[in-house]
């Protein structure tokens, strides 16, 4: 690499917030399953001990060596659903706390995968971890949890739909002294991907490896400064922009990858370039979009522009890197993005425009806050529709929205760290109650069968 390109990397890390957001390491669980839960929880201990305790040491050790910032540490876990549906428990909180002992003990920021994937129907497992949810994430601290709910393959499946309303709004009111923030921790999918390192979705698909490096690296602020010196220029220079910076930023996350997977003796999986903000200034998707000429995110051409950007992150990270996986896009969380926040309290970005961003990003209606007197029928019509727009545009869409206990529209939210704080977002009081009620499934889309 010569001095030019040297010095260029310094000034993103430096200057423009480039860094590792998360290096996850996913762990197999399936040869823990054990009738008896004490043995199977005693299993999933020392196995993810046994993998995972030497993460925060190796990850330090190569940020220094580089001299990448590398900001969380992560792992992610076979669904809980499949473990746990072995033993005859009624309830699955020993599992999280289990998870949530382990996250405490090697020093990991999160552990993803108290976790179900119902998108065509309940297992026994299913069932009962889903209605472990509420009570599981406000007793731990570290653990994280994700339901898939529909697929572009099965369709939606409604009764889960209704079920997780409920459950966002039980979350809620039992972590309700710290603004609802349990819902932070929870994540409802459509068309999940077994890979994805960024919490609060991760889980470890059964078709991975035992053990597994994901990195999901990010840099807004780099896209963004990279934009300054093209202004005026035509959306063709702009993608173009967009792809050059996109492969530089992957090339650094793939090196890091490398390097702790060397470290560790385990295989490395996949880079997810996910453009992730943070509240810092310098640090936003929202800003991006304002750059390329949309006056105020959630204005007349903010949808087109975030298309333009997710699209082009991917092709650049597609050039860089045969192992691009994960979601990999641009990421609109209201609480998280500085830019978003600023667009939310002045108005410019409502609830609907967010929907509508939703169907070209990379997820979807993410760290959102909403009425806390939001009924459980309006939250499952909300997750039903983030779903539809996954299934028919064969893309993963996520809903984190948080109905903070006591709270209404006007008032502020705060979650602290990278998790940021949001206005209480107006979603109108339409009732939603018998559409919610129907259950059953809605079908999969016609272009679904292509086999």
């Amino acid at each position: 690499m010569d001095n030019r390109k040297i010095l260029e990397t310094i000034r993103m890390l430096e200057q423009e917030n480039l860094d590792i957001r998360t290096v996850t390491m996913g762990i197999s669980l399936l040869d823990c399953i054990d009738s008896n839960a004490e043995n199977a929880n005693r299993k999933i201990y020392d196995k993810m001990m046994r993998c995972s305790e030497k993460l925060v040491d190796t990850t330090s050790e190569v940020s220094k060596l580089y001299g990448i910032p590398i900001i969380n540490n992560r792992i992610s876990v076979t669904p809980i659903s499949l473990i746990a549906g072995a033993t005859d428990l009624k309830n699955y909180v020993s599992f999280a706390k289990t998870l949530d002992k382990v996250a405490k003990n090697v020093g990991v920021d999160f552990v993803g995968g108290f976790s179900a994937l119902v998108h065509k129907g309940f297992n026994k497992g299913d069932r009962i971890l889903i209605n472990s949810i509420a009570d599981a994430l406000s007793q731990t601290d570290f653990v994280c949890s994700s339901v898939n709910v529909g697929s572009t393959k099965a369709g939606i499946n409604m009764d889960a739909v209704k079920i997780m309303g409920d459950v966002v709004l039980d979350l809620a009111y039992k972590t309700r002294e710290n603004d609802s923030i349990g819902c932070a921790k929870l994540v409802v999918f459509a068309n999940a991907v077994e890979d994805n390192p960024f919490m609060a979705g991760a889980f470890h698909g059964v078709g991975e490896s035992d053990t597994i490096i994901n990195v999901g690296v990010s840099g807004p602020g780099v896209v963004k400064c990279a934009l300054e010196k093209v202004r005026g220029e035509s959306f063709d220079v702009v993608a173009e922009t967009i792809k050059k910076t996109a492969f530089k930023i992957t090339r650094m996350g793939e090196l890091v990858g490398h390097e702790v997977s060397k470290r560790l003796n385990t295989g490395f999986g996949i880079i997810d370039l996910s453009l992730a903000p943070t509240p810092a200034v310098g640090d936003s998707v929202a800003r991006i979009i304002e750059e390329i000429g949309v006056g105020k995110v959630g204005g007349h051409g903010t949808t087109a522009a975030l298309a333009m950007l997710n699209d082009a992150v991917k092709k650049g990270g597609i050039m860089a890197s045969s192992h691009v996986g994960g979601l990999s896009g641009a990421f609109i969380p209201v609480s998280e993005d500085e830019g978003m926040i600023a667009a939310a309290n002045t108005g410019t970005i409502t609830f609907d425009k967010l929907e509508a961003m939703t169907s070209v990003c990379s997820v979807g209606l993410d760290m959102i806050a909403i009425p806390g007197d939001t009924p459980a029928s309006t939250i499952s019509a909300i997750i039903a529709d983030e779903a539809a727009i996954g299934v028919i545009n064969n893309k993963t869409t996520a809903i984190r929205v948080i109905p903070v206990y006591g709270k209404s529209v006007g008032e502020e939210a705060k979650f602290g760290g990278l998790l940021g704080y949001a206005p209480i977002m107006d979603i109108g009081s339409t009732t939603s109650e018998v559409f919610s009620n129907r259950g059953g499934t809605i079908p999969a889309p016609i272009h679904s069968f292509k086999n």
